[in-house]
């Protein structure tokens, strides 16, 4: 079974018949690309929503001294976009870059916009990606307060499948800690 048919069944009320599946598919473009390689830039546009079928990725942005500075990380099962980008077609301030080789699929807004206007279970599916992505951002939000230990341990139970495929300082630039209070904690 395809991985973004289990997805949308998954995240979606209504379930995606393979007929129409069949056709959602046709609009996505797979794309295989390495590690190191860059989906964005800072100064482009976000053209595309992307959906992981494998690998890694991460998003960031430039602080003031260069340091990157960790916004997202994605896996398998994950969509990628800039969101400000994408919706508003504005430059992005960020960079997304494969951690790991990946094997992804691209759609347009045009041909998101078509197929939720013709299949309810994605439109259904972007709503709740929505939501989703809101009520992460929320929560991450709230963990700036907690303590680092505090912040670490939010971070493991919230997504454990992002610590054995990052490193510590990845992670601790994700929690807007330095590795070394990362590694501080691992070692209590």
């Amino acid at each position: 079974m395809h991985p973004l048919f289990q997805y949308i069944n998954k995240h979606s009320s209504t379930e995606i018949s393979k007929e129409d599946f069949d056709v959602v598919i046709k609009h996505f473009v797979p794309q295989k690309i390495r590690k190191k390689q860059y989906l964005l830039q800072k100064g482009e546009i976000c053209e595309h929503f992307i959906f992981i079928t494998k690998g890694a990725l991460r998003q960031y942005y430039l602080d003031e001294k260069g340091v990157e500075r960790i916004v997202n990380l994605f896996v398998e099962d994950c969509w990628v976009v800039d969101h400000d980008s994408y919706v508003n077609f504005t430059p992005s301030l960020f960079y997304i870059d494969a951690w790991e080789d990946c094997e992804l699929l691209y759609i347009s807004k045009k041909n998101i916009l078509k197929l939720t206007e013709e299949i309810p279970s994605l439109k259904d599916l972007l709503l709740n990606l929505i939501v989703t992505c809101n009520i992460a951002t929320q929560r991450r939000i709230t963990s700036i307060n907690l303590t680092a230990k505090k912040r670490y341990d939010w971070f493991v139970e919230t997504y454990p499948f992002f610590v054995n495929r990052f490193p510590q300082h990845i992670i601790a630039s994700y929690l807007g800690i330095t590795k070394d209070t990362l590694s501080r904690l691992l070692n209590k």
